[in-house]
C-alpha cells in the first residue's frame, strides 16, 4: 500500500467521507461507487496500512460465519425449544457477502479467490449425554431449514474418526461425544479481501484513499454538514474536511467517534474492551490431520468470542491451526491503541449503562480475570480437551485482536451487554458507525446495505434498486422461504469463489 502514501492532500469537501481501512468502510466505498460513480468519497485509515486492527487475517478466526457451527446462535429454552431463527439470519447474511464478491469477480476488480477465501467444512462438537442430547435437536431443527440441509450429525467414533481424526486420537470408545458438519463452511482471510478492495478502489475508481490520517473529533456544522478534525499522522498536519455523510468503521475507536458527534442516538453507549490470545502451531502432521473449523460451548459468564474452537487457517498461501481465543483484558480499543481508550470514553451521558452492565456481569469480569493469569501450560491443558496429545513445543502464543463488546441502555439494569454487531444512525441518516464485534466481517455487505437502507432511502428505493439486485441477486428476498433461489445462488457462488465442497 506504499502507492497511496502521496503528498496529496484531502481536499476541503466530499460526498461521502469513511473513518477507518477494514473491511466495512471498504465494502461500503466500493457499493456506494457502483450505485453512484459521481459521489465524492474518501477514506482515512490512521495506520499505514488497510486492515491492520479487527480486519488482520490473524485477528479474527476468519470463520466466514454462517451459523453452521456457533452453539450461540441457536440457543435452547427452558422447555428445550431450540431457536434457529438468528442462525437463519446470519445464514443469509454471508450468503449475501458471497454474492457480493462474486461480483467483484466477475467485474474483474479483484482477483484470486483462493487468496481470500477457501472451503473449510464448519463443525459443532459435543462432550457428555444431556450435550449430545442438545446437539441431536439442534441438528434436527436446522435440517428443517434449507439454508442448513446437508448438516451432518454423528456419535459414531469411526465416523467421528474421518472427519476430525487430530481430535479423535487417543479417545476411548466410551466416551460420549457427537458433532455436526456443514462442507459449505469457509475460512476467509479478511485481510487479504480488504486490501483486494483497497487497490481496487485506489487505482480503479475515483475514491481517495489517505493513511496516516487520523479522524479526531467530529462535529455538526449549522449547515448540516459534518466536520471531520483530521490529523496527517505522517507529517504533523492538522486539517478540517467536511462531508455530507460519514461513515465510522474504525474498529473499537468507532465508540469515541461516535460520542464526539454528540447525536441523541450515542448516548448511553459503552465499550468494554475484549482482547485475546490463540495458540498456534505450523506443524505439518498437526495440519495434515485437521481440515475443519470445530466450535463447542462457550462456558457460563463467557463473551461470545471466548467460545473454544480448533479452526483450520490459510493465509497467504499456508496452513496453521488456531486454538482459542483466550480471553483477555486491555483498556485499549484497538491494538494499535491507547491505554487511556476505556477511561476517556466514560462519560455523563454512558456512567449508568457502564455501571449498570459492570454490576450484572461481575462473574464475566472474573472470567477474564482468571484467563489473563493463565499461564502457557494451563492453556495447553485446555488445548487437550480438544487434542489428547498436544505437546507444547508444537504451539505458540500469539495475539489475537481487540474487540469492543457493546454496553447499551437497559431500563431495568441501567446498562447491558451486547455481543453482536450494530448499526447506529442520527435521524437524518448523515451519519453512521459500525459497533460490536461477531459476526461481524462475515456480514460486513449485509451491515453496509443497513447503512444505505437508513441513510439513503430514497435511492435504495429507486435509482440504485436496479444495480444492487445486479450486485446482490438475492436483495430484498428471503432465502429461507425458497429453495430454488438458496440452490440458484449457492452454485453461482461456488463457481465463481472457486469453493470446493
Amino acid at each position: 500500500m506504499a502507492e497511496f502514501l502521496s503528498n496529496k492532500t484531502p481536499k476541503p469537501h466530499y460526498d461521502v467521507v469513511l473513518i477507518g481501512g477494514g473491511i466495512m468502510s471498504t465494502t461500503l466505498a466500493t457499493l456506494l461507487h457502483e450505485v453512484d460513480p459521481k459521489l465524492s468519497i474518501a477514506i482515512f485509515e490512521r495506520l499505514g496500512r488497510f486492515a491492520s486492527e479487527s480486519s488482520s487475517a490473524w485477528n479474527n478466526a476468519g470463520t466466514g460465519h454462517s451459523a453452521f457451527c456457533e452453539l450461540n446462535y441457536t440457543p435452547q429454552s427452558e422447555d428445550g425449544f431450540i431457536d434457529i431463527s438468528r442462525a437463519e439470519e446470519i445464514a443469509e447474511e454471508f450468503e449475501i457477502s458471497k454474492q457480493f464478491w462474486s461480483y467483484l469477480l466477475q467485474k474483474k476488480y479483484i482477483d484470486e479467490p483462493k487468496k481470500f477465501i477457501n472451503s473449510c467444512p464448519h463443525m459443532s462438537l459435543i462432550f457428555g449425554r444431556e450435550e449430545v442430547d442438545f446437539l441431536r435437536k439442534r441438528h434436527a431443527a436446522m435440517e428443517k431449514s434449507e439454508l442448513f440441509k446437508g448438516m451432518e450429525f454423528s456419535t459414531d467414533h469411526a465416523k467421528l474418526r474421518s472427519w476430525i481424526p487430530l481430535i479423535m486420537t487417543k479417545r476411548k470408545e466410551s466416551e460420549i461425544l457427537a458433532a455436526t458438519k456443514m462442507d459449505l463452511g469457509t475460512d476467509v482471510n479478511f485481510g487479504a479481501l480488504t486490501r483486494k478492495l483497497a487497490r481496487f478502489l485506489a487505482e480503479d475508481s475515483a475514491v481517495e484513499i489517505f493513511l496516516y490520517h487520523e479522524a479526531k473529533d467530529l462535529d455538526l456544522r449549522d449547515d448540516g454538514k459534518w466536520r471531520i478534525d483530521m490529523k496527517d499522522r505522517l507529517h504533523q498536519h492538522k486539517q478540517e474536511v467536511t462531508a455530507d455523510f460519514v461513515f465510522i468503521g474504525a474498529g473499537g475507536y468507532a465508540l469515541p467517534l461516535l460520542e464526539s458527534s454528540d447525536i441523541p442516538e450515542s448516548e448511553g453507549y459503552g465499550g468494554f474492551p475484549v482482547a485475546g490470545q490463540w495458540l498456534i502451531t505450523h506443524n505439518p502432521e498437526l495440519i495434515a490431520q485437521h481440515h475443519a473449523k470445530v466450535y463447542t460451548h462457550v462456558g457460563l459468564n463467557t463473551p461470545p468470542m471466548s467460545v473454544p474452537h480448533l479452526d483450520l487457517r490459510i493465509i497467504d498461501g499456508k496452513k496453521a491451526l488456531l486454538f482459542g481465543p483466550f480471553a483477555e483484558f486491555s483498556t485499549k480499543f484497538l491494538k494499535e491503541g491507547s491505554y487511556l481508550d476505556l477511561p476517556e470514553s466514560i462519560n455523563f451521558k454512558n456512567i449508568r449503562s457502564l455501571f449498570g452492565a459492570w454490576w450484572h456481569n461481575l462473574p464475566l469480569t472474573k472470567y477474564l480475570v482468571r484467563q489473563v493469569a493463565m499461564t502457557k501450560f494451563q492453556r495447553m491443558q485446555h488445548l487437550r480437551e480438544f487434542v489428547r496429545d498436544a505437546k507444547e513445543e508444537d504451539w505458540e502464543i500469539k495475539e489475537a485482536g481487540q474487540r469492543v463488546q457493546i454496553i447499551k441502555k437497559d431500563s431495568q439494569w441501567g446498562g447491558k451487554l451486547e455481543f453482536g454487531t450494530e448499526v447506529v444512525v442520527n435521524a437524518n441518516g448523515t451519519i453512521a458507525s459500525l459497533l460490536g464485534a461477531s459476526p461481524g466481517a462475515s456480514i460486513a455487505v449485509f451491515a453496509m446495505l443497513q447503512v444505505l437502507e437508513k441513510c439513503f432511502p430514497e435511492q435504495m428505493e429507486h435509482e440504485w434498486k436496479d444495480k444492487l439486485l445486479e450486485i446482490i441477486p438475492s436483495y430484498g428476498q428471503k432465502l429461507a422461504d425458497n429453495p430454488v433461489l438458496i440452490k440458484e445462488i449457492r452454485n453461482y457462488t461456488k463457481e465463481t469463489l472457486e469453493l470446493e465442497y
